[in-house]
């Protein structure tokens, strides 16, 4: 289980399509607060023909963040880069300069059997390369998990292979509306992916192999307007917590709140989280009522959900 702050810290991941001009001033004037990370897409938002020109746009967007931040303040988010194959990751980043300095990593989606090792290499050779550590952020939602003679040992396989570079795996991320497309589903603002089984399943099946040593992220939730979509996106989100997901992916500013509160602390867990980790492991009893007397606590089954709790308690905050 992980006990660094650090992978708890993503959050709400607000998508940008790399094209997008305007984030500059967007950040600098902090509309989005100060509460999010930030991924610039050159994968699905971008048309295939104009990629050349989507990257040299994020370039001058990357360098003019670097020399504003350097002058002016302003919260500059995590920022990673979503790409489309191993070898823009070096490129990109050679091309940055000194400006990859507020590059926290990349995004790769349709993380596979297929393309893992490459991957894998790209980020091990870059991170020899600089002196800053950048990271990763695989999203799970290639086709080839569909096959259910093959999904475990496909998962495990991915699992060995982010095992060699598990500290710079900073989330594992699961692409819902790619894996919904495959069946051709769409979901409602009245209702949550966790009820298309299909693709719970899938979820299930990652968080299960994955759970133990990685954070997880929920998937996109697209409705921003409209009737139900803030409803929709608080009834998602207490499934994704109760699933084992950790943070969500945003595809609008507006969702930013709702994923931060969703992840905030109660009093009560922070209490019993707090004495259960400062439990006297020489008492006779590791087990007893909480400070209020209405739920048990059990030091040996309750100690990794007392660290998580504290740990999102230091991002989220506490209600």
């Amino acid at each position: 289980m992980k006990n660094s702050v650090l992978y708890y810290s993503v959050g709400a991941l607000l998508y940008c399509p790399a094209y997008n001009r305007t984030i500059v001033n967007s950040l600098i004037s902090e509309n989005f607060g100060n509460k999010f990370s930030l991924a610039l897409c050159l994968e699905d938002t971008i048309n295939d023909n104009f990629v050349k020109e989507a990257e040299n746009i994020l370039i001058d967007t990357l360098k003019t963040l670097y020399n504003k931040v350097k002058h002016t303040s302003f919260f500059l988010p995590k920022i990673f880069i979503r790409v489309r194959k191993p070898k823009q990751m070096l490129n990109l980043i050679n091309r940055l300069d000194v400006s990859n300095n507020i590059i926290t990593g990349f995004i790769i989606p349709k993380f596979s059997l297929d393309n893992a090792d490459k991957y894998i290499d790209a980020i091990l050779n870059i991170n020899k390369t600089f002196d800053k550590k950048f990271y990763i952020m695989p999203i799970f939602e290639s086709p080839t998990i569909i096959n259910l003679k093959n999904r475990y040992n496909i998962l495990y396989k991915l699992k060995e292979k982010l095992d060699s570079i598990e500290e710079i795996v900073l989330n594992i991320r699961v692409g819902g509306n790619d894996l919904c497309h495959i069946f051709g589903f769409r979901r409602s603002p009245f209702e949550s992916i966790h009820n298309i089984k299909p693709i719970s399943n899938i979820f299930a099946d990652i968080i299960t192999v994955f759970g133990e040593n990685y954070i997880i992220s929920g998937p996109v939730w697209e409705y921003y307007s409209g009737n139900n979509w803030d409803t929709g996106l608080k009834k998602e989100l207490q499934e994704d917590k109760l699933c084992g997901f950790i943070g969500k992916t945003a595809i609008h500013p507006k969702q930013i709140n709702f994923i931060n509160n969703a992840y905030k602390v109660s009093k009560k867990d922070l209490d019993d989280a707090k004495s259960i980790l400062n439990w006297d492991l020489n008492s006779v009893s590791l087990v007893s009522g909480n400070i209020k007397d209405e739920r048990m606590n059990e030091y040996k089954t309750h100690s990794n959900w007392a660290l998580k709790t504290i740990l999102l308690s230091e991002v989220y905050g506490v209600i």
